[in-house]
């Protein structure tokens, strides 16, 4: 009978290489996905907050109202997918005439914008932390058969 040849010098290494395998593919894998969903989270927080907001102002009773109600809007909506107010900004237009928004056929625009912080990034590097910019629009009729408003 013939024997195996006797390979006891490589016993065990298997679990190691498995180790360093795991930690080296999976650990960026992981941040990977948690980056990933910090941007679909402030995604959804900036598209929610644009439509709340364009509603709330074609609701308002007169135009300081408007802007008043919108950025409250903006606020809660984004409050609800955790993304901080301190990292957005709103903007709203108005056509056909800027100054009077409230009008019988004009068309509302409000744009939210997000800067969301990479995760797990510290500032040791000088500077602010990079971030991700999400943008979203929406536009709300205030329709042609409506009345004005101030």
């Amino acid at each position: 009978m013939s024997r195996a040849p006797d390979r006891g010098g490589e016993r065990g290494s298997a679990v190691v290489e498995f180790i360093w395998l795991v930690l080296l593919l999976m650990v960026p894998l992981v941040y990977l996905l948690l980056a990933v969903f910090d941007v679909q989270r402030a995604s959804f927080g900036a598209a929610a907050a644009s439509r709340s907001a364009g509603r709330a102002f074609v609701l308002a009773a007169d135009q300081p109202t408007a802007f008043a109600r919108a950025e409250a809007a903006a606020r809660v909506a984004l409050a609800d997918q955790g993304v901080d107010w301190s990292t957005a900004g709103m903007h709203v237009g108005c056509s056909p005439l800027p100054a009077q928004c409230l009008t019988p056929g004009s068309t509302i625009t409000v744009a939210v914008t997000v800067q969301q912080p990479v995760p797990l990034v510290p500032d040791v590097l000088g500077g602010s932390r990079p971030t991700v910019r999400v943008t979203s629009s929406h536009v709300e009729p205030y329709g042609t058969f409506r009345e004005a408003r101030p």
